[in-house]
């Protein structure tokens, strides 16, 4: 009886430990959905309003696309912001598997309140491409990053628009517009990625790129959606 139990013990861990890493797995990738979804749906949204959208010609420039739906931004006193986004990166005429990166901020100041912002980034060059794959890129720094214009075209924007390395947009309360997101890093959401891909950030949409094939198709809606407003 001894042995059995003791056979029993060895065994146990075994046969428990594929569901429970299936199950773990199973969260990953809901979260991911649901992560890559609703990123889908803002940028859907936005795009929606041909006055008051992203101009398709820098949507057509943008080397990657980032979208951090319903970030927090709270306040009493000290401020911060964050959230959880998507990222697709341009591989010749279609776009990369979905990175799932984390988004932090800090601000000093009177302010009591909060809200849920839909944040959007255009990535312009290769310098914002190297700094979005980082472990940790702040964004801000001389001409690095950019409040992005809106309407149907930006041939009208400054210079100072166009040598940005990264344009950013935000939604709230159903107001968009370009807005500076200086003082703000985006980190790797390490764990999804690793649950997802078993891979880092610079594996996924570093260079070279993971194609959108390499996601589980219920991830490539936000490729798929990116891909539908650029020429």
């Amino acid at each position: 009886m001894k042995v059995r139990f003791g056979l029993l013990a060895l065994i146990l861990p075994l046969l428990l430990s594929p569901a429970l890493a299936q199950k773990s797995t199973g969260k990953d990738l809901k979260d991911a959905v649901k992560r890559v979804n609703e990123a889908s749906k803002v940028m859907t949204e936005i795009m929606k309003m041909p006055d008051k959208s992203i101009p398709r010609d820098l949507l057509d420039k943008a080397k990657a696309v980032v979208v951090f739906p319903g970030a927090l931004k709270g306040a009493f006193i000290v401020g911060g912001q964050g959230g959880k986004g998507v990222a697709v990166r341009r591989l010749g005429s279609g776009w990369s598997a979905p990175a799932f990166l984390n988004m932090a901020g800090a601000s000093i100041g009177f302010q009591i309140g909060g809200s849920k912002t839909d944040y959007i980034l255009l990535v312009m060059n290769d310098k914002g491409m190297k700094g979005l794959v980082e472990d940790k890129f702040e964004l801000g720094g001389e001409g690095s990053v950019a409040a992005g214009p809106v309407g149907r075209t930006a041939a009208a924007s400054t210079n100072v628009t166009f040598d940005a390395e990264i344009l950013t947009y935000s939604r709230s309360k159903g107001l968009f517009a370009g807005v500076s997101l200086k003082g703000v890093s985006i980190n790797s959401d390490g764990d999804l990625n690793r649950a997802i891909y078993q891979k880092k950030l610079s594996e996924i949409i570093g260079e070279p790129a993971l194609p959108a094939t390499a996601a589980p198709a219920s991830l490539r809606k936000f490729g798929q959606t990116v891909a539908r407003y650029v020429r």
